[in-house]
């Protein structure tokens, strides 16, 4: 969804909202340089599984309820969708006591991230800005794109559609205010799209 090269995953990468995804153990078994930030990470292995059992069967239900708002292509059903999410969620768990101990696990949240200007070269933010439009107002989005700005000389969100499949209001304002701190925003074709209409990610270059 990010279009990442090869020479993309060699770079220090952080990936903010990651949640109990998959991307950083992949990642990490192939040698690449990447940390994980999201509150979530404040529980244990134990508890961050039994959350993950008990809101497993309403996330399904959603998702089924909301079935036509995505394309069944590459992922032909929504247990399949399911089966998918689980088997990435398991390979989180499994990494994720020693992702810790190695610090590419970090308890921590937008709009303020512990870490130095310009510590990575490429930060990702995946379904949580622009989606969440109606839980975050536009000052908190300016912020967190200002902070991942700082802290990464590269910065790329997707998806910019809101949970409804609306193109997010925010999403002019943002790179409006960007623009006026000198920061270049662009945004790209993605060769990936699930939900209908998320084409395009937001590309933002100190």
């Amino acid at each position: 969804m990010f279009a990442l090269s090869e020479t993309d995953l060699q770079k220090r990468i952080l990936g903010c909202g990651d949640g109990p995804a998959a991307f950083n153990a992949g990642l990490s078994a192939r040698g690449g340089r990447v940390v994980s930030v999201d509150p979530v990470y404040q529980f244990t292995a134990d508890q961050i599984r039994m959350q993950i059992e008990r809101v497993y069967p309403q996330v399904m239900s959603q998702m089924q309820q909301n079935a036509d708002n995505y394309i069944w292509d590459s992922i032909s059903s929504v247990d399949a969708l399911g089966s998918i999410r689980m088997e990435a969620m398991q390979q989180f768990l499994a990494d994720f006591e020693t992702g810790l101990e190695a610090g590419r696990y970090l308890t921590a949240s937008l709009p303020d991230l512990p870490f130095g200007d310009q510590q990575f070269e490429l930060a990702l933010c995946s379904h949580f800005l622009f989606l969440y439009s109606e839980h975050f107002n536009l000052s908190q989005h300016i912020e967190s794109m200002r902070e991942l700005c700082r802290v990464a000389e590269e910065v790329r969100v997707y998806p910019l559609l809101t949970l409804d499949g609306k193109p997010s209001d925010y999403l002019p304002a943002v790179r409006e205010a960007l623009s006026a701190e000198g920061i270049e925003t662009r945004l790209q074709i993605v060769d990936y799209q699930f939900q209908k209409g998320a084409t395009q990610m937001l590309i933002a270059c100190v």
